[in-house]
Protein backbone atom coordinates (compact mmCIF):
# COMPACT_ATOMS: atom_id res chain seq x y z
CA UNK A 1 0.00 0.00 0.00
CA UNK A 2 1.53 3.48 -1.02
CA UNK A 3 2.57 5.36 2.16
CA UNK A 4 0.28 8.15 1.56
CA UNK A 5 -2.78 5.92 1.56
CA UNK A 6 -1.68 4.30 4.68
CA UNK A 7 -1.37 7.16 6.54
CA UNK A 8 -4.79 7.42 5.34
CA UNK A 9 -6.05 4.38 6.70
CA UNK A 10 -4.19 5.14 9.86
CA UNK A 11 -6.08 8.68 10.27
CA UNK A 12 -9.60 7.50 9.79
CA UNK A 13 -8.77 4.80 12.14
CA UNK A 14 -7.94 7.06 14.95
CA UNK A 15 -10.76 9.21 13.83
CA UNK A 16 -13.33 6.61 13.23
CA UNK A 17 -16.32 7.06 15.56
CA UNK A 18 -18.34 3.82 17.07
CA UNK A 19 -22.18 3.66 15.81
CA UNK A 20 -22.80 0.18 16.21
CA UNK A 21 -20.90 -0.60 19.09
CA UNK A 22 -19.82 0.85 22.79
CA UNK A 23 -16.15 0.62 22.73
CA UNK A 24 -14.96 1.76 26.81
CA UNK A 25 -11.03 1.83 26.70
CA UNK A 26 -9.70 0.31 29.81
CA UNK A 27 -6.48 1.86 29.72
CA UNK A 28 -4.54 4.53 27.88
CA UNK A 29 -2.49 1.92 26.00
CA UNK A 30 -4.51 -1.66 25.20
CA UNK A 31 -7.76 -2.98 25.70
CA UNK A 32 -11.00 -1.98 25.53
CA UNK A 33 -14.75 -3.78 26.53
CA UNK A 34 -16.72 -3.84 23.38
CA UNK A 35 -20.83 -3.91 24.04
CA UNK A 36 -24.13 -3.19 22.11
CA UNK A 37 -24.07 -6.75 19.87
CA UNK A 38 -24.55 -10.24 20.73
CA UNK A 39 -22.49 -13.03 19.35
CA UNK A 40 -24.84 -15.71 19.03
CA UNK A 41 -25.96 -14.06 15.81
CA UNK A 42 -24.02 -13.06 12.44
CA UNK A 43 -22.96 -9.54 12.35
CA UNK A 44 -23.91 -6.59 9.90
CA UNK A 45 -20.93 -5.52 7.50
CA UNK A 46 -20.52 -2.18 9.45
CA UNK A 47 -20.41 -4.40 12.86
CA UNK A 48 -17.39 -6.39 11.31
CA UNK A 49 -15.96 -3.28 10.10
CA UNK A 50 -16.32 -1.37 13.48
CA UNK A 51 -14.56 -4.24 15.36
CA UNK A 52 -11.44 -4.27 13.01
CA UNK A 53 -11.30 -0.31 13.53
CA UNK A 54 -11.98 -1.38 17.55
CA UNK A 55 -9.00 -4.14 17.02
CA UNK A 56 -6.37 -1.85 15.15
CA UNK A 57 -6.83 0.95 18.09
CA UNK A 58 -7.13 -1.28 21.13
CA UNK A 59 -4.97 -4.67 20.11
CA UNK A 60 -7.77 -6.24 22.80
CA UNK A 61 -11.09 -6.26 22.73
CA UNK A 62 -13.28 -7.41 25.97
CA UNK A 63 -16.94 -8.87 25.13
CA UNK A 64 -19.43 -9.73 28.70
CA UNK A 65 -22.54 -12.03 28.83
CA UNK A 66 -21.60 -14.06 25.50
CA UNK A 67 -23.47 -17.55 25.25
CA UNK A 68 -22.08 -18.54 22.55
CA UNK A 69 -21.86 -22.31 21.07
CA UNK A 70 -18.94 -24.06 18.87
CA UNK A 71 -20.35 -22.72 15.83
CA UNK A 72 -20.82 -19.11 16.78
CA UNK A 73 -17.29 -19.18 18.05
CA UNK A 74 -15.95 -19.87 14.61
CA UNK A 75 -18.31 -17.77 12.77
CA UNK A 76 -16.99 -14.74 14.91
CA UNK A 77 -13.66 -15.90 14.38
CA UNK A 78 -13.99 -15.89 10.56
CA UNK A 79 -14.86 -11.91 10.18
CA UNK A 80 -11.22 -12.28 10.83
CA UNK A 81 -9.59 -14.20 8.45
CA UNK A 82 -9.13 -18.08 7.87
CA UNK A 83 -9.41 -20.47 11.55
CA UNK A 84 -5.97 -21.86 12.21
CA UNK A 85 -5.35 -25.39 13.49
CA UNK A 86 -3.50 -25.49 16.53
CA UNK A 87 0.29 -26.71 15.96
CA UNK A 88 1.31 -27.70 19.96
CA UNK A 89 -2.22 -29.59 20.56
CA UNK A 90 -5.25 -31.10 18.65
CA UNK A 91 -8.50 -29.55 18.73
CA UNK A 92 -12.09 -30.42 20.18
CA UNK A 93 -12.93 -33.99 17.98
CA UNK A 94 -15.96 -32.57 16.30
CA UNK A 95 -14.50 -29.05 15.87
CA UNK A 96 -10.67 -29.49 15.09
CA UNK A 97 -10.43 -25.81 14.91
CA UNK A 98 -11.00 -25.05 18.89
CA UNK A 99 -9.23 -25.76 21.01
CA UNK A 100 -9.96 -26.59 25.07
CA UNK A 101 -8.73 -24.92 27.80
CA UNK A 102 -9.45 -25.83 30.72
CA UNK A 103 -7.73 -26.88 34.30
CA UNK A 104 -8.97 -27.63 37.91
CA UNK A 105 -8.04 -30.04 41.08
CA UNK A 106 -6.42 -32.61 39.24
CA UNK A 107 -4.19 -30.19 36.97
CA UNK A 108 -0.83 -30.26 37.09
CA UNK A 109 -0.21 -27.30 34.73
CA UNK A 110 -2.06 -24.61 32.80
CA UNK A 111 -1.37 -22.88 29.78
CA UNK A 112 -0.03 -19.58 29.07
CA UNK A 113 1.07 -19.33 32.59
CA UNK A 114 4.20 -17.16 31.91
CA UNK A 115 4.52 -14.21 29.39
CA UNK A 116 4.06 -15.06 26.10
CA UNK A 117 2.81 -14.99 22.23
CA UNK A 118 0.63 -17.64 20.67
CA UNK A 119 2.61 -19.80 18.58
CA UNK A 120 5.12 -17.62 17.80
CA UNK A 121 7.18 -20.81 16.63
CA UNK A 122 4.94 -21.49 14.24
CA UNK A 123 6.38 -19.84 10.10
CA UNK A 124 3.15 -17.81 10.41
CA UNK A 125 2.11 -17.03 13.78
CA UNK A 126 -1.74 -16.66 14.17
CA UNK A 127 -3.47 -13.13 13.16
CA UNK A 128 -5.22 -13.59 16.80
CA UNK A 129 -7.26 -15.70 19.47
CA UNK A 130 -10.75 -15.72 20.62
CA UNK A 131 -10.74 -17.19 24.05
CA UNK A 132 -14.38 -18.16 25.29
CA UNK A 133 -14.73 -18.81 29.35
CA UNK A 134 -17.78 -20.23 30.21
CA UNK A 135 -16.55 -21.49 33.78
CA UNK A 136 -14.27 -19.31 36.12
CA UNK A 137 -13.50 -19.32 39.56
CA UNK A 138 -15.48 -17.02 42.33
CA UNK A 139 -11.74 -15.02 42.57
CA UNK A 140 -8.52 -14.96 40.50
CA UNK A 141 -7.90 -16.53 37.11
CA UNK A 142 -7.49 -13.16 35.44
CA UNK A 143 -5.45 -12.71 32.06
CA UNK A 144 -3.14 -9.79 31.59
CA UNK A 145 -2.23 -8.25 28.40
CA UNK A 146 0.71 -5.93 27.28
CA UNK A 147 0.82 -3.57 24.23
CA UNK A 148 4.26 -4.49 22.66
CA UNK A 149 3.85 -1.11 20.68
CA UNK A 150 3.86 0.53 23.76
CA UNK A 151 7.00 -1.82 25.22
CA UNK A 152 8.74 -0.60 21.65
CA UNK A 153 7.96 3.12 21.73
CA UNK A 154 8.72 3.19 25.25
CA UNK A 155 12.66 2.61 24.46
CA UNK A 156 15.93 4.68 23.51
CA UNK A 157 16.48 5.62 20.04
CA UNK A 158 20.11 3.33 20.36
CA UNK A 159 17.93 0.41 21.45
CA UNK A 160 15.30 0.38 18.86
CA UNK A 161 18.12 1.12 16.29
CA UNK A 162 20.68 -1.74 17.83
CA UNK A 163 17.07 -3.97 17.77
CA UNK A 164 16.28 -3.57 14.25
CA UNK A 165 18.43 -5.84 12.19
CA UNK A 166 18.01 -8.65 15.19
CA UNK A 167 15.93 -11.96 14.59
CA UNK A 168 15.56 -14.58 17.00
CA UNK A 169 15.04 -18.67 16.82
CA UNK A 170 11.20 -19.57 18.58
CA UNK A 171 11.06 -23.09 19.12
CA UNK A 172 8.27 -25.46 20.92
CA UNK A 173 9.71 -28.52 21.25
CA UNK A 174 11.59 -28.47 24.72
CA UNK A 175 7.92 -27.10 25.83
CA UNK A 176 5.52 -30.22 24.61
CA UNK A 177 8.17 -32.74 24.65
CA UNK A 178 8.49 -32.59 28.53
CA UNK A 179 4.47 -31.34 28.72
CA UNK A 180 3.80 -34.82 26.24
CA UNK A 181 6.73 -37.18 26.50
CA UNK A 182 4.54 -40.14 25.27
CA UNK A 183 3.62 -38.15 21.57
CA UNK A 184 5.94 -38.70 18.99
CA UNK A 185 5.92 -35.37 17.00
CA UNK A 186 8.51 -32.51 15.81
CA UNK A 187 6.98 -29.70 16.64
CA UNK A 188 7.77 -26.14 14.50
CA UNK A 189 10.57 -24.10 14.80
CA UNK A 190 11.04 -20.31 13.01
CA UNK A 191 12.99 -17.37 13.21
CA UNK A 192 11.16 -14.37 12.99
CA UNK A 193 13.08 -10.54 13.43
CA UNK A 194 12.92 -9.21 17.35
CA UNK A 195 11.34 -6.09 16.33
CA UNK A 196 8.25 -6.18 13.61
CA UNK A 197 6.09 -4.33 11.47
CA UNK A 198 2.37 -4.95 12.14
CA UNK A 199 0.66 -5.26 8.76
CA UNK A 200 -2.39 -3.08 9.52
CA UNK A 201 -1.04 -0.41 11.05
CA UNK A 202 2.42 -0.25 10.02
CA UNK A 203 3.07 0.46 13.51
CA UNK A 204 6.59 -1.30 15.15
CA UNK A 205 6.15 -3.09 17.92
CA UNK A 206 8.72 -6.11 19.72
CA UNK A 207 7.68 -9.46 18.85
CA UNK A 208 8.63 -11.65 21.99
CA UNK A 209 7.83 -14.90 23.84
CA UNK A 210 9.71 -15.49 26.54
CA UNK A 211 9.21 -19.39 26.51
CA UNK A 212 10.07 -19.76 23.14
CA UNK A 213 12.70 -18.23 21.66
CA UNK A 214 16.07 -20.23 22.52
CA UNK A 215 18.67 -17.91 20.36
CA UNK A 216 19.44 -14.49 19.15
CA UNK A 217 21.49 -15.20 15.84
CA UNK A 218 23.20 -12.07 15.61
CA UNK A 219 24.50 -11.83 19.34
CA UNK A 220 26.17 -15.21 21.10
CA UNK A 221 24.46 -16.98 23.81
CA UNK A 222 25.83 -14.62 26.73
CA UNK A 223 24.95 -11.17 24.62
CA UNK A 224 21.53 -13.42 23.63
CA UNK A 225 20.64 -13.93 27.15
CA UNK A 226 21.38 -10.51 28.32
CA UNK A 227 19.33 -8.63 26.14
CA UNK A 228 16.30 -11.05 26.03
CA UNK A 229 16.76 -10.88 29.90
CA UNK A 230 16.62 -6.77 29.19
CA UNK A 231 13.61 -7.13 27.22
CA UNK A 232 11.26 -9.68 29.13
CA UNK A 233 11.43 -7.36 32.18
CA UNK A 234 10.51 -4.14 30.32
CA UNK A 235 7.31 -5.67 28.87
CA UNK A 236 6.26 -6.53 32.22
CA UNK A 237 5.79 -2.89 33.07
CA UNK A 238 2.14 -2.19 34.25
CA UNK A 239 2.50 1.19 32.30
CA UNK A 240 1.81 -1.18 29.28
CA UNK A 241 -0.58 -3.64 30.27
CA UNK A 242 -4.26 -4.64 30.74
CA UNK A 243 -5.70 -6.98 33.25
CA UNK A 244 -8.79 -8.82 32.72
CA UNK A 245 -11.08 -10.20 35.16
CA UNK A 246 -13.15 -12.78 33.86
CA UNK A 247 -16.64 -13.45 34.63
CA UNK A 248 -18.77 -16.22 33.43
CA UNK A 249 -19.25 -16.23 29.47
CA UNK A 250 -16.96 -13.95 28.74
CA UNK A 251 -14.41 -13.31 25.62
CA UNK A 252 -11.12 -11.73 25.00
CA UNK A 253 -9.96 -11.35 21.50
CA UNK A 254 -6.36 -10.42 21.24
CA UNK A 255 -4.63 -9.07 18.18
CA UNK A 256 -1.70 -11.73 18.91
CA UNK A 257 1.00 -9.54 16.36
CA UNK A 258 1.13 -7.04 18.97
CA UNK A 259 0.57 -8.07 22.51
CA UNK A 260 1.77 -10.54 24.85
CA UNK A 261 -0.46 -12.33 27.60
CA UNK A 262 -0.13 -14.34 31.11
CA UNK A 263 -2.50 -16.17 32.07
CA UNK A 264 -2.64 -16.56 36.60
CA UNK A 265 -3.08 -19.30 38.34
CA UNK A 266 -4.07 -18.44 41.46
CA UNK A 267 -7.38 -20.87 41.67
CA UNK A 268 -6.28 -23.86 42.38
CA UNK A 269 -8.24 -26.05 43.03
CA UNK A 270 -10.80 -24.18 41.30
CA UNK A 271 -12.32 -24.58 37.35
CA UNK A 272 -11.71 -22.42 35.10
CA UNK A 273 -12.60 -23.97 31.78
CA UNK A 274 -13.90 -22.73 28.01
CA UNK A 275 -12.56 -22.82 24.33
CA UNK A 276 -10.50 -20.89 22.04
CA UNK A 277 -10.03 -20.07 18.01
CA UNK A 278 -7.46 -19.35 16.69
CA UNK A 279 -7.23 -17.08 13.59
CA UNK A 280 -4.54 -17.79 11.08
CA UNK A 281 -1.59 -14.69 10.05
CA UNK A 282 1.34 -14.31 8.24
CA UNK A 283 5.14 -14.44 8.57
CA UNK A 284 6.41 -11.42 10.41
CA UNK A 285 8.10 -8.67 8.56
Amino acid sequence: MPAAAMRLLLSRMCEVQFDALDVRPLTTNIGAEVSGLDLTQPLSNKVVDELHAAMARHQVLFFRDQHIDHESHKRFGRYFGELAYHSGVSGLEDHPEIVAIHADANSTFVAGEDWHTDLSEDAEPPMGSILYMHTVPPAGGDTLWSSMYAAYDALSPAMKEFLAPLTAVHDSNHIYRELFPDVDKTYPRNTHPLVRTHPVTRRKCLFLSKSKIVKINELTKAEGNALLGLLNAHVENPNFQVRFRWQPHSIAFWDNRCTQHFATWDYFPETRSGTRVTIAGDKPF
